[in-house]
């Protein structure tokens, strides 16, 4: 049974990954910030499911995380976080505050936890993020949104760095685009639901399963500009 540590799923998009992976068939470690987000799903799921509280921003806990997970093998360490901060701020506008905590939240915490926990997964396994089109440095044409897309370039731009280092192994990076998908971030008009993207999203890392190197794609397997 192939192991899977999904870190930030308590709602959307990360309780809808852990969901599907549990459906195919595998062990799921998810992490929430609060014991009870997902109660019933444990319930369901059984052993099949070990939920882990812990706050990515919280180093203390990532770290006694890690520990925890000494001598574990991951076949897919897939870590979802992101606050849009204040988007309608233009640069001019957002208050050091703003700016740090969107930067801490969306890029280095994540990065650190995939930095971290990388000799946990194994030589042909999957380490991926949440990143967002917004994130392109390529496609941005029309701006807005400055200090979120400037986040999610900074997250990409790590994994490439840790998929540098990791050098000739078979391990498979990731930076993924879940679509906008209708959640709390990405309001109720929008066209994906979390259980759709979740859904291609697990499509999309069987395909690649193996393949190696570092790619930035959206939920449907579409590569994207970086």
């Amino acid at each position: 049974m192939p192991t899977a540590l999904i870190v930030g799923a308590s709602r959307g998009i990360g309780r809808a990954l852990a969901e599907e992976h549990l459906h195919r068939g595998w062990q799921v470690i998810a992490t929430v910030r609060k014991p009870a987000a997902l109660a019933d799903l444990q319930a369901a799921s059984g052993s099949a499911l070990e939920v882990e509280v812990v706050d990515m921003i919280d180093w203390a806990g990532v770290d006694g995380l890690r520990k925890r997970l000494g001598g574990r093998s991951l076949d897919l360490l897939l870590v979802n976080a992101g606050i849009a901060g204040k988007q309608e701020s233009r640069l001019s506008k957002i208050t050091p505050e703003g700016f740090t905590e969107v930067m801490l939240v969306n890029a280095l915490g994540p990065l650190r936890i995939a930095d971290g926990f990388l000799d946990l997964v194994t030589r042909d396994g999957i380490v991926a993020v949440v990143s967002s089109g917004l994130g392109s440095i390529a496609d941005n044409d029309s701006g807005s949104y400055e200090p979120y897309r400037m986040s999610k370039a900074a997250l990409d731009m790590g994994l490439r760095s840790i998929a540098a280092r990791d050098g000739a192994r078979r391990r498979t990076f990731l930076a993924i685009c879940p679509g906008w998908v209708s959640s709390d971030m990405g309001g109720p008009s929008a066209p994906v639901t979390p259980q759709q993207s979740a859904r291609g999203i697990s499509d999309m890392l069987a395909a690649r399963q193996g393949s190696g190197g570092i790619a930035f794609v959206d939920y449907q397997n579409n590569a994207l500009p970086w």
